[in-house]
């Protein structure tokens, strides 16, 4: 009698850990959609915020993304505020773009140095290392392949002696 109670308790307990697993599953919140696919696999919906810096010419963006509506601040101010220009917004807001997390998360930014341009460039980077660093295993194919990941190593070239720019040369003068 005592190896029946022994075989029926263990029956209980692999029918109570399988009602768990099945409330586990249904508690999980998924990232890309309100449930998930037959096809795909869970993911969890990221909740930290993530943080990183971009550059472009002389530019520096240190960007922080946190879950929220959406909302921009870049030095204090919302984006159509500091970036008039639609090309610029729609450069920056690129990275949520390629990933489908537009209105997603709110973008908290500290841009300094550089022009308009540079700046644009600075924090469009700095928000793909961003997503990139929230979810990598996600993000980081999209991002990669349209090239946002990589830094736009191109700078202003010195100036040289004897010259009045880097390669503009004073008009010649036969005598």
């Amino acid at each position: 009698m005592a190896e029946t109670t022994a075989e029926t308790t263990t029956d209980t307990v692999d029918t109570e850990a399988s009602d768990t697993d099945v409330s586990d599953a249904s508690a999980v919140a998924y990232s890309s959609q309100s449930a998930p696919s037959p096809d795909a696999p869970a993911r969890p919906a990221t909740v930290a915020p993530a943080g990183a810096t971009g550059r472009r010419k002389e530019a520096i963006a240190r960007v922080r993304l946190v879950p929220g509506g959406g909302q921009w601040s870049i030095n204090g101010r919302d984006l159509a505020t500091y970036f008039p220009n639609k090309v610029h917004q729609q450069l920056v807001n690129e990275p949520f773009v390629l990933t489908d997390l537009v209105d997603r998360f709110d973008v908290v930014a500290r841009v300094q140095g550089g022009g308009t341009t540079g700046q644009a460039g600075a924090l469009r980077l700095g928000v793909a290392r961003s997503l990139n660093q929230l979810d990598a295993e996600a993000n980081r194919p999209q991002l990669k392949k349209a090239g946002v990941l990589t830094r736009d190593a191109r700078i202003k070239e010195r100036k040289k002696a004897g010259l009045k720019k880097a390669r503009k040369a004073p008009q010649y003068s036969k005598r």
